[in-house]
């Protein structure tokens, strides 16, 4: 029994081998992107070493290494959270059939987790980290073991949080999750970008040394630290701030097992009957209450509540929309912050919401024949687009008016503030007005499967057509609008540019109305083979 145990990380070491070789042999294409892949990574940590190395003797080296220590842990922490897919061996039901026990598995699962490009990047910046602040030879000895360690808790946290996470992680809400990853990762490196720009300003990394006091005591931060702390003689200080990371080691390690084995003995919810009770009256909870009360009655209504639930539920629709929200949001603040805060960067916002409306039948996907029988004229085609444009308008209104408010706070350019407010509204009519016949015209599917595939294979083209047609339709059709705002601002009086919010608006209705109109009888007159287009994927 000893025997088969002490051979059980070596066997699960070689099975993550296997995994990963037999991934590869799957695809030319996988092997390719792996390749790829590790080429950039080896050489983004080739580059960092030398940054660390370079550091060596800089009196605020430590202010930099624990902090980045301390995010890579973070790192390494939600990466099972937003790609549950990326490693097959975090999901430890798979082995629950196996007659293992906890501890022997948490030690095989642990060992099978040092190989692999994460890893071995990690351990890379951990060396890096120990070269840029160890003075003397005890100094260096306290640094291979503060790097194994601090690599160890890296990977312990990351196989933890898989597992706590891990019914969630294999559900359908967990690959929506992993939907919001790029978009988290495009808002986390403007930060990112903001932070080192403000690190390169005056004081360099002396500015880190506060963040650095508090994560000093913070595994593995803590485990880098002590680093330092032998260099300088202080052998308490380090003594104490490497108990305090193997005490953390431990305590993940004891959580890791915990959950693995209330996963192993725990029957899935999925497998479960449901024994949730029944409302008396036999009515559906969300019929008729909340949101089904605030919309119009027939038509208009029903199709509405279909576009906001689609916002709500659908992972792509919704992953689109918080992109949009989001990224309109965060540009005029990340430049404010670097002072380049322009009040006109709410046009972006603008156009990026109002091109939500752009393939609007393709969210609908095959199941667009249902709404293709209920349309046979190009009236109920009209009424159709329309109540799909007010959904759409009860998010962005509001939120354009938002935006420009918070960009004129922010750029303090309160003159300017009711040119563009109307001016925004016009794009967005525009881009309403566009969308109907851009939607009837070059109408693609979106792909259910696969986290990032937003266009069915050959129909990118048909995509990026849309997009470029009708957003040069709509700055075309805001023409009207520019002329009077130029020559309302040109007159020099600014009470005068508030005459531009309500003709703004007035404006965007009427051409989102005509458009609509004009596209409504080519939509009846092309259901076939829009639903032909949209269900490919």
């Amino acid at each position: 029994m000893s025997a088969t145990t002490s051979s059980l990380p070596v066997t699960f070491a070689r099975l993550k081998l296997s995994l990963l070789r037999n991934g590869l042999r799957q695809s030319s294409g996988r092997k390719a992107v792996y390749i790829t892949s590790l080429v950039l990574t080896a050489l983004f940590a080739a580059l960092q070493l030398l940054g660390l190395i370079a550091l060596r003797g800089n009196e605020h080296a430590a202010a930099l290494t624990v902090p980045l220590a301390a995010l890579m842990a973070f790192g390494w922490a939600v990466v099972p959270l937003f790609f549950p897919g990326g490693d097959e061996t975090l999901d430890p039901t798979k082995l629950a059939m196996l007659p293992l026990r906890p501890r022997s598995l948490v030690v095989a699962l642990l060992t099978a987790s040092l190989i692999g490009i994460g890893p071995a990047f990690t351990l890379i910046i951990f060396i890096g980290s120990v070269i840029a602040t160890a003075h003397g030879l005890a100094a260096a000895v306290v640094g291979v073991f503060a790097s194994v360690l601090a690599l160890l808790l890296c990977l312990a946290l990351v196989r933890a949080v898989a597992t706590a996470n891990v019914r969630l992680l294999t559900s359908r809400k967990g690959r929506e999750m992993a939907l919001l990853s790029g978009l988290l990762i495009a808002v986390g490196l403007q930060f990112v970008n903001l932070g080192m720009s403000k690190l390169n300003a005056i004081g360099g990394l002396a500015r880190l040394e506060p963040a650095a006091d508090v994560l000093r005591w913070v595994p593995p931060g803590s485990a880098l630290d002590a680093v330092r702390a032998v260099g300088e003689g202080s052998y308490g200080l380090a003594a104490g701030e490497l108990a305090l990371s193997v005490a953390a080691l431990a305590a993940v390690l004891w959580w890791w097992q915990r959950t693995l084995t209330k996963v192993m003995v725990t029957a899935d919810a999925s497998t479960v009957a449901a024994t949730e009770p029944k409302r008396a009256d036999g009515r559906g909870a969300a019929q008729g209450s909340g949101l089904a009360r605030l919309l119009p009655a027939g038509r208009t209504g029903a199709v509405m509540l279909r576009s906001l639930r689609y916002i709500g539920r659908d992972p792509k629709t919704r992953m689109a929309w918080a992109s949009a929200l989001l990224i309109g949001i965060v540009l005029p603040v990340v430049n404010a912050a670097q002072h380049n805060g322009s009040i006109y960067y709410a046009f972006f916002a603008a156009t990026m919401l109002g091109m939500q409306m752009y393939n609007q039948f393709g969210q609908d996907g095959s199941a667009f024949w249902m709404v293709l029988q209920t349309i046979s004229s190009p009236r109920d085609a009209y009424a159709e687009m329309r109540a799909r444009a007010l959904a759409l308008s009860v998010i962005a209104v509001p939120y354009v008016t938002l935006v420009v408010l918070g960009s004129a706070a922010l750029s303090h350019n309160w003159r300017d503030m009711p040119m563009v407010w109307g001016l925004c509204l016009a794009l967005v009519g525009a881009l309403f007005a566009t969308s109907g016949l851009v939607s009837v015209k070059y109408p693609y599917s979106i792909p259910q499967e696969g986290a990032f595939k937003s266009v069915a294979p050959g129909q990118a083209g048909i995509a990026w057509l849309s997009l470029v047609l009708g957003g040069l339709a709509s700055a075309v059709l805001c023409a009207p609008l520019v002329g009077l705002a130029i020559w309302l601002h040109s007159a020099g009086s600014p009470g005068l540019l508030w005459v531009l919010v309500p003709a703004g608006a007035a404006y965007g209705l009427l051409i989102a109305w005509a458009g609509l109109r004009f596209a409504a009888p080519r939509a009846a007159g092309r259901l076939p083979e829009i639903l032909t287009a949209v269900s490919k994927g």
